[in-house]
């Protein structure tokens, strides 16, 4: 069955840098796009990055852009958000998701807080 599951969160300052991961099995994950969405509290979830299954192109929420670079790795089963000069307004939980035919999956998060 298909997993997916997130690390790599964590309480950063402002300013600061985080690499997050999102390690999937149980489908062929380089023939996917792969997102990046993000739920703060009292928000709706939403739509931060995407990365094509050969990782050639990528997309990116205006409020992330030139902050955030999306990767993955195939031989590894990876995609990695690098948000750099991190605002408290990025504090949410970020959830790896995959959309394969009429289905969507979702990992179980990982929290990032930036606070001074």
């Amino acid at each position: 069955q298909v997993q997916l599951v997130e690390s790599g969160g964590g309480l950063v300052q402002p300013g600061g840098s985080l690499r997050l991961s999102c390690a999937a099995s149980g489908f062929t994950f380089s023939s996917y796009s792969m997102r990046w969405y993000r739920q703060a509290p009292g928000k709706e979830r939403e739509l931060v990055a995407t990365v094509t299954s050969t990782g050639s192109n990528t997309n990116y929420a205006d409020s992330v852009k030139g902050r955030f670079t999306i990767s993955r790795d195939n031989a590894k089963n990876t995609v990695y958000p690098q948000m750099n000069s991190l605002k408290p307004d990025d504090t949410a939980v970020y959830y790896c998701n995959l959309r394969r035919q009429a289905f969507e999956y979702w990992g179980q998060g990982t929290q990032v807080t930036v606070s001074s």
